[in-house]
């Protein structure tokens, strides 16, 4: 059938009827998952920038009747010590706990994985696996077990003759950046271990045959390769680290004082020991923003190449 230039317009829109028909039908499988990511997460999200310009507070006259203050809430928070307190405590626990400890750790044990036998691979990974999957306040109340006055810790030490410090009292921050370390390690070796089956061998062999070392080999040959996955993980990491909040409050409360009051634990007390809904409400908003800009950073960071 010889085509026409009477029949190609024809065609055209028949086939743009075609494709509005699928694009309205994907639509409405999709309407409820919209519906519902609007109503559960987009809503809270957009009540919380609302009412972080508000003094609503948990209770009293300020909880059901409530006024705009507007950057009120922001002042304070700006102007506290406190505030720069739980901010400076939360750098220390990231840098600890992600960029250094799961970062590093989670680089290393893959790199071992991969020249490990079967039977080592099978285990290492299956322990440091349980670590992950283990609930968050059950791995909190065990590192609390382990390293509170008296505990198994304490004893292993007493055992020895080693004197036993008061861990969560003498080292609280060290003692929760440790914890969080030991949970979320895993993760970090899991995206790495699936990055590193992916590098090339004729690349790692040609550097060998070149006379590069091990970590000429590493640093030059491995890790710009698996480059995106580094800042895939970073980022995924330190968004769950900043917002880490039952593993600090079930350990240690944020104390003593305030030495691990990260900033959910403060904003927590904030929130709900001291009543003040918009003041919380404000603090999210900050933690949010950090994460945002510390994302970006490492987004920028990573496209210079290694």
């Amino acid at each position: 059938m010889t085509t026409t230039p009477a029949t190609l317009p024809r065609a055209s829109a028949q086939e743009s009827r075609t494709r509005r028909r699928q694009a309205a039908r994907a639509a409405l499988f999709l309407a409820p998952a919209v519906v519902a990511m609007t109503i559960f997460f987009f809503g809270p999200v957009l009540w919380t920038f609302y009412i972080s310009f508000t003094n609503v507070a948990l209770t009293g006259p300020t909880a059901t009747h409530y006024q705009f203050t507007g950057l009120k809430n922001f002042s304070i928070m700006f102007s506290s010590r406190s505030f720069w307190q739980a901010v400076l405590v939360s750098l220390y626990y990231l840098a600890g706990s992600a960029l250094i400890g799961q970062t590093v750790l989670g680089l290393l044990l893959a790199l071992l994985m991969q020249r490990a036998n079967a039977a080592v691979r099978a285990v290492v990974g299956g322990i440091v696996i349980a670590a992950w999957v283990i609930p968050e306040i059950v791995k909190a109340f065990t590192w609390f077990a382990f390293l509170s006055q008296g505990g198994t810790l304490d004893n292993i030490l007493q055992w020895l003759g080693l004197p036993q410090p008061a861990w969560l009292f003498t080292q609280p921050l060290l003692s929760v950046i440790v914890a969080n370390t030991w949970a979320g390690t895993a993760f970090s070796m899991m995206v790495y271990s699936a990055a590193l089956s992916g590098v090339p061998g004729e690349l790692v062999e040609a550097a060998r045959i070149d006379g590069a070392s091990l970590w000429q080999t590493l640093f030059r040959v491995v890790l710009p390769v698996i480059k995106n996955s580094i800042m895939t993980n970073t980022i995924l990491i330190t968004l769950q680290t900043l917002g880490d909040f039952t593993l600090v409050y079930a350990m240690t409360g944020g104390g003593p004082g305030t030495q691990t009051s990260v900033l959910p634990v403060y904003m927590y007390q904030q929130a709900f020991s001291f009543y003040q809904l918009g003041y919380g409400s404000a603090l999210s908003m900050i933690l949010l923003l950090i994460g945002i800009v510390a994302s970006l950073f490492y987004i920028k960071l990573l496209r210079v190449e290694l």
